[in-house]
């Protein structure tokens, strides 16, 4: 896969590969494309390397041997970057990473699939960085990002979207989906928006006024 660096650093969002279940190459590709700058996260950094994907950072606690100077010769340039506390996970801390550097955004990928404590726990993290960066993830069947502010978008008629709350989430209205809530409430556990769509092609709008949502636009 070929270099990322065809767009001016934080132009565009950052890209962050965990070390979850890969996405396809196709979806890999066109996000390394428009990435100015790409981390990896600790043992991700071998699967990249079969890929021949060139990245910018590498962030581990690095609490198992690795041979840095063979790493960094076929990744030259590259900036090894310790992240050796255990209070957070390896994805949050690239997220905090970024944000120290000033990027406005970031895309996620390899974040999902595998063990459902890690992807559940990388999910539902994203409400965590609202207002600080906007960030997005996307696996081969759903991109997820946190609901801020008022969320305004045109879809096609039948398009798959997902309101999930992360907690308690009240004062939800919304228009333009197939099953629209009118200032109600949805709580994780209890009553989620899963699998509603939009109901003819034309603008979705989803408000809310208490509590975190994520939004999912999901296809088979």
């Amino acid at each position: 896969m070929s270099s990322h660096h065809i767009v001016r650093e934080k132009q565009e969002p950052a890209l962050i590969i965990a070390n979850g279940e890969a996405c396809s190459d196709e979806m890999l590709g066109q996000l390394l494309e428009w990435s100015p700058f790409v981390v990896v996260l600790d043992h991700a950094i071998y699967r990249v390397l079969d890929r021949e994907i060139k990245v910018d950072a590498w962030l581990g606690d690095f609490d198992q041997e690795h041979n840095f100077d063979a790493i960094r010769a076929r990744q030259h340039p590259l900036e090894i970057v310790p992240t050796p506390d255990q209070n957070k996970t390896d994805l949050e801390k690239a997220i905090d990473f970024l944000i120290k550097r000033g990027f406005p955004a970031a895309n996620i990928v390899w974040a999902t699939g595998r063990r459902a404590d890690h992807a559940i726990t990388n999910i539902t993290n994203l409400v965590r960085y609202k207002s600080a960066i906007q960030l997005v993830m996307y696996d081969d069947h759903s991109k997820i990002f946190p609901l801020v502010g008022t969320f305004e978008k045109w879809y096609t008629a039948g398009t798959p979207l997902s309101l999930i709350p992360v907690g308690e989430v009240s004062g939800i209205v919304t228009s333009g989906l197939k099953y629209n809530l009118n200032d109600e409430v949805l709580s994780l556990g209890y009553r989620s928006g899963n699998s509603n769509e939009a109901d003819v092609d034309g603008f979705v709008r989803i408000m809310a006024k208490n509590g975190d949502l994520l939004i999912m636009e999901c296809w088979d």
